[in-house]
């Protein structure tokens, strides 16, 4: 039945975000995904269903991915039959970025524990439930997958890029000045070309 290319915002991000692909991915039917998730076990769930319900009949899938878009997949889709991975800003460290949020917001990891949940005056609630999860739940992933990084990105470092790519053979394409969040038209156009390399 053809090819499907199905696409998984970031954080604030929108499923409409999908239209800019259908240019690059011409000869594919392209779907955002507008998930409610926010937690990786509930997103587990979500992504699967989501996933069985849209690729079904497709000779090809492919995924692109943004931030926690990308965790979110990673975590659920990694045993479905992809065909190759685009990732852009994936987070791919969550222990590692959960326990700098608590070091900037001052929180030990006894005090999370006892009190479940934290707000931070950085917008983001930290959860001692998440923490868990992510270091009970390894990613595994080993479908074809190439990363775009910001050289600006602030939630992950390209030494931590670096290193997760290496353990799933994925090539990292650094965009010098680029950050977390690919929007400006010259962040845009860089996007683009990658992909259509």
């Amino acid at each position: 039945m053809g090819k499907l290319v199905i696409y998984v915002h970031g954080k604030g991000g929108n499923a409409d975000e999908a239209l800019h692909y259908k240019g690059l991915f011409p000869d594919a039917n392209v779907l955002g995904f507008d998930y409610m998730a926010e937690t990786p076990w509930d997103a587990k769930k979500e992504f699967l269903v989501y996933f069985d319900s849209v690729a079904a009949g497709y000779d090809e899938v492919i995924l692109v991915a943004n931030s926690i878009g990308a965790f979110f997949s990673m975590n659920a889709l990694g045993d479905k039959p992809i065909k190759q991975a685009y990732f852009i800003s994936p987070m791919v460290n969550l222990e590692k970025l959960i326990c700098d949020m608590m070091m900037w917001a001052g929180v030990s990891e006894e005090e999370l524990r006892e009190k479940k949940t934290v707000p931070t005056n950085f917008g983001e609630t930290l959860s001692w439930e998440y923490l868990c999860y992510v270091r009970e739940n390894p990613i595994e992933w080993r479908i074809p997958t190439k990363i775009l990084y910001g050289s600006n990105d602030n939630l992950t470092s390209l030494e931590t890029m670096r290193e997760f790519a290496q353990k799933i053979a994925a090539p990292v394409t650094v965009m010098d000045g680029g950050e977390h969040w690919f929007h400006t038209a010259e962040q845009m156009a860089f996007l683009d070309r990658w992909i259509r390399e």
